[in-house]
């Protein structure tokens, strides 16, 4: 969803009226939020629930107040900043209710939506990286990605052009996926 969004905000840009890098992820950002609560709204995904809707947008992974509370931002996975790991006071609640409190001590869920030169996804990452697209085997019996962009075939605004292929999952800290990764508490 957050890939998708990134990609509707790029679809809509204009340089020539003033936008530039700031509101592009200003837009994303807004549509990334609007997508998840539509989807936590919908009843579709009894697993997502939105948190904190507010500009910090906090939305819930996991249900019967044992899911774990997550942020999203843009930027790379392994060069987090401190203001991206900041965590909001109802995280930490929601943390605590459901990995306990000890659990929960100094940890933070970040889905990094990591972008390329031109503003494309390259890839997100939560301490693994998440597929962009799903395997045609999955994709074919699996519920349809929400859009802001009218549900009506648009695919983009380069519909035809061909896409790098999305990154393979490795195992979390597989020392054959990057041996020089650290390891952290950021999930």
């Amino acid at each position: 969803m957050l890939a998708n969004t990134r990609r509707d905000a790029l679809a809509m840009v204009s340089y020539e009226l003033g936008d530039d890098p700031w509101s592009v992820g200003c837009r994303a950002f807004a549509f990334g939020r609007h997508r998840l609560e539509r989807a936590a709204s919908s009843g579709d995904y009894p697993w997502l629930e939105v948190l904190d809707d507010s500009a910090h947008f906090v939305f819930v992974i996991g249900g019967n107040d044992n899911g774990v509370p997550v942020r999203f931002y843009r930027g790379a996975a392994e060069e987090p900043t401190e203001r991206t790991l900041k965590r909001q006071e109802v995280e930490v609640q929601q943390l605590s209710l459901a990995l306990g409190e000890a659990a929960a001590e100094g940890l933070a869920f970040r889905l990094a939506v990591e972008t390329d030169g031109t503003g494309r996804v390259d890839r997100v990452e939560c301490f693994w990286p998440v597929p962009l697209e799903m395997p045609p085997a999955v994709a074919a019996g699996a519920g349809v990605q929400l859009r802001l962009i009218a549900d009506d075939g648009y695919a983009g605004p380069d519909e035809g052009a061909s896409h790098p292929a999305p990154l393979p999952c490795r195992a979390a800290g597989s020392a054959a996926s990057n041996p020089q990764r650290p390891q952290t508490t950021l999930v």
